[in-house]
């Protein structure tokens, strides 16, 4: 697909100039037949001959048959490339579809979940499609995943691929040694008591945001209503937000420029799916562009100079760009890397846990149960904040077995491997597979694991428990045709492609979701309401999206 990108792109800009080209000689000629001042000596009246005899003739190439012809070999070679193209033995089944280049990108894009299972039923478990000039190798069995998650000889590169998405969407060109340091952050900060203190800062910027700076108010325990969608990304973003890049002196201010941040993020957010394959019309490219230059501005690390408190993890990264002498706006762009990594999916995860807990009143009673014990009883006099002790996240493991199943249910990402030379992949059932370089092998855990009712029984179904033992402790045996399954969830990507602040997402959607239920009262409003199907556009992109949103209630618990 990039190729293709690429060449497109070269061939526009050849356009560009040529145009501009021929809109000079047009002038010249003019200027020369029409405009010219008398020379100023006697061997001046050739200069002008000269030079509109020179621009008439440029003007008269045939330059229309020439980018037509150039436009035909460029469609030609890449069409050539799929047409061309054949199954070899022991590669895994090829399906081109009927549509040269393109191949099957249209349906995929529509809804690839659907697709997926369409290929699946037609070819089995391993299979080669042609998606927009590109073939991606998709495995399906779970049991085979290891060696390509593994992949001890560096055969399958995720870095690469990486490296470029990074570039398009965020603006910023990563520096060797970026993979490594993000992972060494996160392991620092992210984990132990740099993540409890981080905990804490979440705890009170919740407050702030959900109460207000003051605490709650006296008309807090009154009804609210607000799409719930919209009220757990907004209070999650904006906590999340100013958790990890700082606050001000001015509260106040913070918290306007949080909500006006959330909004614009949200814009990117609608856009992003669409911007990834390139499928923006002309405004919205020029909308992408404006909120790209946005973020960078408000994450500029001259911005930062400005807060009093910034988290370790943040800072940490931040200092290792600036010794390896990154320039101060790319570091900008890896900031808004790092707002999108952080806050793009907690706060569409908690909106479907919190709606399967309403949807499913055994399992609020379980967590509230749960709850009470970890936590007393807590309630919030008027002024107070959220003071509850973060330790208690470490002692939910029914909350923990909510978020595992919503997850489950919720997060639906793509594991890709760039195949560096030609591959033989094994089998859990002994075939081997040979792979081509430079095609891409695909893992779509939603669908071959999430969604297997022999991995997981009615896997469609929210199950709260579902990752508890009978004693209550914490399933994590789960088998897969008689065999014990290592990858029974991915949610979170696996390998070389883990998500490293995984630790941090799961514990501010826990701290939430608490919250929540502890200090609120909370109601549907139309409890017959069914739980909204999921954007397919956001197929493939970690968590899923509803196609809308649903209205609920909410107000502060009274105090006895």
């Amino acid at each position: 697909m990039l190729q293709a990108e690429e060449i497109f792109a070269e061939f526009r800009e050849f356009d560009r100039l040529f145009s501009s080209h021929r809109a000079r000689s047009r002038s010249k000629d003019l200027s020369v037949l029409n405009l010219s001042s008398p020379p100023k000596s006697s061997l001046a009246p050739r200069g002008p001959c000269v030079r509109s005899l020179t621009w008439k003739s440029t003007a008269m190439v045939p330059w229309g048959p020439l980018l037509g012809a150039l436009l035909v070999a460029t469609v030609g070679y890449l069409c050539l490339q799929g047409l061309l193209r054949q199954r070899r033995p022991q590669e895994p089944p090829l399906d081109k579809g009927f549509v040269p280049w393109l191949g099957h990108a249209m349906a995929f894009r529509k809804n690839m979940f659907e697709f997926l299972k369409h290929m699946r039923a037609k070819h089995g478990d391993v299979f080669t499609v042609l998606l927009g000039g590109q073939y991606f190798t998709f495995v399906m069995d779970p049991l085979s995943f290891s060696p390509i998650l593994k992949d001890v000889k560096r055969k399958l590169d995720f870095v690469e691929y990486a490296k470029k998405l990074v570039l398009k969407v965020f603006g910023y060109q990563s520096t060797p040694g970026d993979h490594r340091m993000i992972h060494s952050a996160s392991t620092k900060h992210l984990m132990g008591d740099g993540l409890e203190e981080l905990n804490k800062t979440m705890r009170d910027s919740l407050s702030w945001v959900i109460l207000g700076p003051a605490g709650p108010s006296p008309d807090a325990r009154s009804w609210r209503e607000d799409g719930l969608f919209h009220f757990c990304y907004n209070a999650l973003f904006k906590a999340g937000y100013l958790s990890l890049f700082g606050y001000t002196k001015d509260t106040e201010r913070d918290m306007l420029q949080a909500e006006g941040l959330f909004a614009e993020f949200r814009k990117f957010d609608r856009l992003f799916p669409r911007f990834v394959y390139s499928l923006l019309g002309p405004r919205e490219w020029l909308e992408v562009g404006r909120l790209q230059r946005l973020f960078h501005k408000t994450l500029s690390v001259n911005q930062n100079l400005e807060k009093d408190v910034i988290s370790n993890w943040i800072a940490f990264m931040l200092q290792f760009l600036r010794e390896q002498g990154v320039a101060p706006a790319m570091q900008d762009k890896f900031n808004f890397m790092m707002l999108w990594a952080s806050q793009g999916n907690t706060g569409p995860t908690s909106f479907w846990a919190l709606l399967f807990l309403l949807k499913h009143p055994e399992a609020m009673q379980a967590l509230k149960e749960e709850a009470a014990r970890v936590m007393g009883e807590v309630r919030l006099q008027a002024g107070q904040s959220f003071t509850f002790d973060v330790s208690a996240l470490q002692r939910t493991p029914v909350l923990d077995s909510v978020m595992e199943e919503t997850l489950r249910l919720g997060a639906a990402p793509t594991l890709l491997r760039v195949v560096n030379g030609d591959h033989v992949l094994k089998m859990a059932s002994g075939e081997e597979y040979h792979l081509r370089g430079g095609d891409t092998v695909a893992l779509f855990p939603y669908l071959s694991v999430h969604m297997d009712p022999d991995i997981h029984p009615e896997p469609a179904a929210f199950k709260y428990d579902r990752f508890l033992n009978p004693d209550g402790s914490r399933k994590v045996d789960f088998y897969k045709a008689g065999k014990k399954i290592h990858h029974y969830t991915m949610p979170w990507g696996s390998g070389v492609s883990m998500c490293p602040g995984r630790f941090l997402a799961l514990s501010e959607m826990k701290l939430f979701v608490l919250l929540m239920i502890t200090h609120f009262d909370l109601e549907l409003v139309d409890p017959d309401t069914p739980v909204p199907p999921v954007d397919p556009q956001r197929w493939g992109f970690g968590s899923m999206q509803p196609t809308h949103d649903v209205r609920f209630r909410y107000r502060l618990r009274a105090t006895e």
